[in-house]
């Protein structure tokens, strides 16, 4: 995949590397990561953060979201209009419930991240539905 126009290297670890990161998650952010599940609503520590600075995926520290771009969308989760960078997230559908939504994740670890929805604020209009447990926070 190259660099991002962030500058960050987006090539894909290999499942070697992925195991290796993963060695130190707990039950929960496996479940949520690699096996793609959701944290239930409105429990996430990164809900309520107001702190600014950017949010990075928890398995690979890729940079994924800033705060500056997040917004109280009044789901549950941490919500945010647009990506640290666009290259920073993959896109899938997923009809896993009958419809079809577009699942985000991690384009370096393939992380399960959460899902975009075509509802949120301007400038984008788009809603960037995350897992706290997903992310790690860092502050500027």
């Amino acid at each position: 995949m190259g660099v991002s126009a962030a500058g960050y290297d987006l090539t894909p670890l290999t499942k070697a590397q992925v195991d290796e990161k993963a060695a130190g998650l707990t039950d929960e952010e496996r479940r949520v990561l690699l096996d793609h599940g959701t944290e239930h609503p409105f429990c996430g520590t990164l809900l309520d953060n107001k702190t600014e600075g950017v949010y990075h995926c928890r398995l690979c520290n890729l940079p994924l979201f800033s705060s500056n771009s997040k917004f109280d969308s009044g789901t549950g989760w941490p919500s945010f209009f647009q990506p640290f960078d666009q290259g920073h997230i993959r896109y899938l559908d997923d009809n896993s419930l009958g419809v079809t939504r577009t699942e985000i994740r991690c384009p370096r670890c393939d992380s399960h991240l959460g899902h975009v929805f075509p509802d949120g604020p301007p400038p984008t209009g788009q809603r960037y539905c995350l897992n706290s447990i997903a992310m790690v926070f860092r502050d500027s």
